[in-house]
């Protein structure tokens, strides 16, 4: 999977747009990990993010705290899959991001 720098999708509201990374191919011991027995990966880049929900009086965007280029962790069953342009991502509202990984 190659790594896309800009994405034409923009999300809006507190949504965030990520390019999941590939899953291990090998376990610790370096043993195969067939297709069909690797687990969706949970881990992923930010391509896009949205402009934030509005706060309770509406009169301000709440920012979301990932930033486009950071590596996160997210829920196992949130979000969206979407095939554009060949490429497979993942829309994600903000709640699902579970934590950013830091290299």
């Amino acid at each position: 999977m190659t790594t896309a720098t800009k994405v034409a999708i923009k999300p809006l509201g507190d949504r965030i747009v990520v390019q999941p990374l590939e899953a291990e191919q090998t376990t610790a011991s370096g043993l195969v990990i067939p297709d069909t027995a690797k687990e969706k990966p949970q881990e992923g880049r930010v391509l896009a993010v949205g402009p934030g929900n509005w706060n309770e009086d509406g009169d301000e965007r709440v920012p979301l705290d990932v930033k486009e280029g950071d590596v996160v962790l997210y829920s196992k069953y949130g979000g969206t899959e979407v095939k554009y342009g060949g490429e497979e991502y993942l829309v994600l509202s903000a709640r699902d991001v579970l934590a950013i990984i830091e290299k």
